[in-house]
């Protein structure tokens, strides 16, 4: 279910939590499919980001392979929106009367070996889990000015460097905004702080990666800053 891409590169390793919309023909969510399309079920752009990314690196990336409607990746197992009963004001009514525990065995626990796999045999010094934010909720709510965020907990060790090199392009970029790393970052929480790597989960706004234009732009500013935290780092 997940897709995973083999860099030669070892050093860096990508992650995408929500890269996909994808909902296995035996789930219904009881939802329009045009809901589908939208940031509650897949973070936009950041799937394709990621995979040029991985390609301009040669750098190793594991995409998850499933809507987060059916299943959040980025939660810890016994979060209370492991599996959304409800997503920025809209109602998911087939996870109303579902058991978690299957959703857990089949998705998310395969995905989570895999990284945990990864690194056991090719520790990187450095992980970048790729993201995507809307310029404003789906129900409303104010602008969002940034055009990327960069996301992290207690390890700040790559986090001051990328905001500092992407403010330093002229960019509008976040500090722990939209979202803040230390209440949602349980995917670098468990194998990047709890492996003393290095990591960051860097928020594109996704009207800037909506077409191949954008992400191609978005590619080519994401070489250029891993490039400035593997000097950094090194």
């Amino acid at each position: 279910m997940s897709e995973v891409i083999e860099g030669g590169a070892a050093d860096v390793l990508l992650l995408c939590d929500h890269a996909s919309n994808h909902v296995p023909d035996d789930i219904d969510l009881g939802i329009a499919p045009e809901l589908l399309d939208l940031h509650i079920a897949v973070d936009i752009g950041a799937g394709p980001v990621t995979r040029a990314l991985a390609e301009r690196l040669d750098a190793p990336a594991i995409l998850g392979g499933v809507s987060r409607l059916v299943l959040d990746l980025h939660r810890e197992p016994d979060h209370p929106n492991l599996v959304p009963k409800a997503s920025d004001g809209y109602a998911i009514y087939g996870n109303l009367e579902i058991e978690t525990e299957e959703r857990l065995t089949r998705f998310h626990i395969p995905y989570h070996t895999l990284i945990e796999n990864r690194i056991r045999a090719h520790r990187p010094v450095l992980i970048l889990s790729i993201h995507s934010f809307t310029p404003r909720l789906e129900q409303g709510g104010t602008p969002r000015p940034w055009q990327v965020g960069i996301l992290y907990n207690r390890d700040e060790s790559a986090a001051r460097p990328a905001i500092g090199w992407l403010r330093g392009q002229g960019f509008v970029t976040g500090d722990n905004e939209p979202y803040s790393g230390k209440l949602l970052n349980a995917t670098l929480n468990r194998h990047a702080e709890a492996n003393g790597i290095p990591s960051i989960a860097i928020e594109i706004r996704n009207d800037l990666i909506r077409d191949e234009a954008g992400v191609q732009h978005w590619t080519d500013i994401l070489a250029q800053l891993t490039d400035h935290l593997r000097n950094h780092l090194a």
